[in-house]
């Protein structure tokens, strides 16, 4: 049986006007979905699709706590974190 896996991914735009934080079980399906612009309205708005950074364990608890922590921090710790 394998394990389950969550990933915490950021991304942005071409310019990194813009930050995006979320959590998937597939990061590979998912970064497709993005690229061919069936990922979230947000990202096909602001053509977000280029991944900056990520992150993965295997509790989903986990992922999401983390998911929040990156969210509510500012946009300086967030731009540290990924570049």
């Amino acid at each position: 049986m394998s394990q389950k896996q969550y990933c915490i991914y950021t991304l942005t735009n071409a310019h990194h006007t813009v930050l995006q934080t979320g959590v998937t079980r597939n990061l590979m399906r998912r970064m497709s979905e993005h690229k061919n612009k069936e990922g979230s309205a947000f990202t096909r708005k602001y053509n977000v699709n280029k991944l900056v950074f990520y992150e993965c364990g295997g509790d989903v608890n986990q992922a999401i706590l983390r998911e929040k922590q990156i969210k509510a921090g500012s946009r300086q710790k967030k731009l540290d974190l990924c570049f």
